[in-house]
């Protein structure tokens, strides 16, 4: 073994390591403490300017109120910092290992940003939600001389003045036949048994018959839900304003929505396995003609489809509502369907010819059986579109008891100053449900769905 040659620190391969001296050692905290002092007279000039600002309506006015919040965000600062410094601490007992100070400090300023982002996102939801039981009708929130400090910037209203005042005027003169009350409670009832099921689910998650009692339940729901909508009449609707036919409109647009994700399901799967199997003249065309067309948006074609339907005398009707939705569903969901079908094994269905069948039974025995999620998604997908479309639904359809969610809540806010907002927020959040329930019970599959067309394995 040779020996290694010694070099001395002149050489200008060899690092040395000099400790930072005093000065370098103070200046990042002297930056530091240079931020935080003008950040803290900027605050507080801001506040003062605040302050001598007149009062009016409006949120997020409190005199000196700033004063209040800098020492509650200086609070919570103080508290990470406190937790952090104990978390340093602890984790360097348990594990014999140097932890920074600064890496676990840092992991609790993520959090909580998360948090705030959190609740930033969340809170136009709670104020329609605190806005629909508000009596008052109003869309601001008043702030308060009592309370505590959200209620007095008006960012939260007395709880105690909210009641379901608006709600109720949505349900008035609605009358229900028995058929219907015994449709709600199967509806109740399966939801109950799901809501078991899946708690059962988690303690046995491979359980066949837990699997197959899930899909029975699913059927009565479906069923149950199908018949409450589908057979509810107008005549059931006895109240003379448009908030009381709320309702209805919410029954119309379940009824438009769902037929039109089902013509989309036709469509977009027998056009979209064509697309990625057949090889016919003019495919490469049809293919790019699709994409041609989604770059317009829909209300150009407003003009036609209006002549159309009233042409072949479908104008103020559902069936040509949807007709003019389901021609606009071809083209997205036919790509996103071609992408899936390309993803599969073409062997499959090669195997299937070659028993015997013929490439119709392929398609239905083979390829839809693997599409479970991607047919959701289709569905789903249109359905949502459809349910939350408002243009071409108030030029096609007239008439409050053919109105739909959309031309429902638009009637409410026509007036500038005599808009109802607590009946709008109220008639909102019910309208919601119905989308929030579909992204529930459905959420795996939509995601999957949605990337599952653009890969091709």
């Amino acid at each position: 073994m040779s020996a290694v040659p010694s070099r001395t620190p002149s050489d200008p391969d060899v690092y040395v390591h000099r400790e930072p001296n005093l000065l370098q050692r103070a200046v990042p905290w002297l930056i530091g403490a240079a931020l935080l002092i003008g950040a803290f007279f900027l605050i507080r000039a801001l506040g003062h300017s605040l302050d001598r600002r007149a009062p009016g309506v409006g949120v997020l006015f409190i005199k000196s109120g700033w004063v209040r919040a800098l020492g509650i965000v200086a609070l919570i600062a103080g508290v990470m910092a406190l937790t952090s410094l104990i978390g340093q601490r602890v984790g360097q007992a348990r594990t014999g290992r140097r932890i920074s100070y600064l890496a676990v400090l840092g992991d609790q300023l993520t959090h909580l940003f998360l948090w705030l982002v959190i609740i930033a996102a969340l809170y136009p939801l709670v104020f329609v939600v605190f806005t629909s039981l508000d009596p008052r009708n109003t869309i601001t929130i008043f702030p308060t001389d009592t309370g505590n400090l959200l209620q007095r910037a008006g960012l939260m209203p007395d709880l105690s003045k909210l009641n379901w005042s608006n709600y109720a005027t949505l349900f008035e003169g609605f009358t229900i036949p028995v058929w219907q009350v015994i449709a709600a409670v199967i509806i109740g009832a399966a939801l109950a048994a799901l809501l078991i099921l899946a708690l059962l689910g988690r303690a046995a998650p491979d359980s066949a018959r837990l699997a197959s009692s899930r899909a029975w339940v699913i059927r009565a729901l479906v069923a149950a839900l199908a018949v409450l909508v589908v057979f509810m009449s107008p005549a059931q609707f006895t109240g003379g304003s448009n908030e009381s036919k709320f309702l209805l409109s919410v029954r119309n647009t379940i009824i438009i929505a769902g037929v039109t994700g089902l013509i989309a399901l036709l469509l977009s799967t027998t056009a979209g396995y064509a697309m990625a199997r057949l090889r016919f003249p003019g495919r490469f065309q049809t293919l790019l003609f699709f994409i041609f067309i989604q770059m317009f948006p829909v209300f150009l074609g407003l003009v036609a489809i209006k002549f159309m339907l009233f042409t072949l005398g479908l104008d103020n009707t559902f069936t040509g509502l949807i007709l003019a939705y389901s021609g606009g569903a071809i083209a997205f969901n036919t790509w996103i369907y071609k992408g899936y079908v390309e993803s599969l094994p073409e062997s499959l269905e090669e195997a299937a010819m070659v028993d015997g069948a013929t490439r119709w039974q392929a398609f239905w025995r083979v390829v839809l059986p693997l599409s479970g999620s991607m047919l959701i998604f289709i569905f789903l997908n249109q359905f949502i579109g459809t349910y939350a479309e408002y243009i071409i639904a108030s030029q096609v359809l007239t008439g409050v008891e053919n109105w739909t969610v959309g031309i429902m809540l638009q009637s409410f806010s026509q007036g500038q100053f005599s808009t109802k907002w607590g009946i709008f927020a109220a008639a909102a959040v019910l309208g919601a449900l119905p989308i929030v329930a579909l992204f529930y019970g459905f959420q795996r599959y939509f995601v999957g769905g949605a990337v599952a067309g653009g890969v091709k394995e």
